[in-house]
């Protein structure tokens, strides 16, 4: 196997195993989550017991897509460097209207990343994730700790 074709293959398994753990958080059926992503059940069968050898990536990606997942796809010189990451942020909703200052942001912020190299997006990309999980994870924390009754929070 060339090293172009197992690169494909690991993008592949990844997207399959992002796809797998959306469709454990919905927390449906196989049936219902395939009728949620517009995908035959068997098909999903095959996404979350990692059997994507007969399954495209293009079509994974339809299905990512389907699903809402927000993915950076990483290629490399050796096939080990390939991966899919999926965003831990949730996308805007499509009907959104920024501010002219906020639309200026927007667009410094993608030229910038643009002027970067794979390397430096997928650092910068994890850096925000790792920082976005320990928010979260604060979130909760506080979220756990109860306070006696009759006492409020400011």
């Amino acid at each position: 196997m060339t090293a172009e074709s197992e690169t494909v293959q690991a993008l592949r398994r990844d997207v399959a195993h992002q796809i797998a753990r959306y469709t454990d958080g919905l927390g449906l059926s196989q049936q219902a989550a395939a009728k949620v992503l517009q995908v035959p059940q068997p098909t999903l069968s095959k996404i979350v017991h990692g059997q994507t050898t007969g399954l495209s990536l293009e079509l994974l990606l339809r299905i990512a897509v389907r699903a809402g997942l927000r993915m950076t796809l990483q290629t490399g010189r050796i096939p080990e460097e390939a991966g899919a990451f999926v965003s831990a942020s949730q996308p805007f909703p499509r009907r959104v209207f920024l501010s002219n200052s906020t639309a200026a942001a927007h667009a410094s912020q993608h030229q910038s990343l643009r002027e970067l190299t794979p390397a430096e997006r997928l650092e910068i990309f994890l850096e925000h994730n790792q920082l976005a999980s320990e928010w979260r994870e604060a979130g909760r924390r506080v979220q756990g700790q109860h306070l006696p009754q009759g006492t409020f929070s400011r």
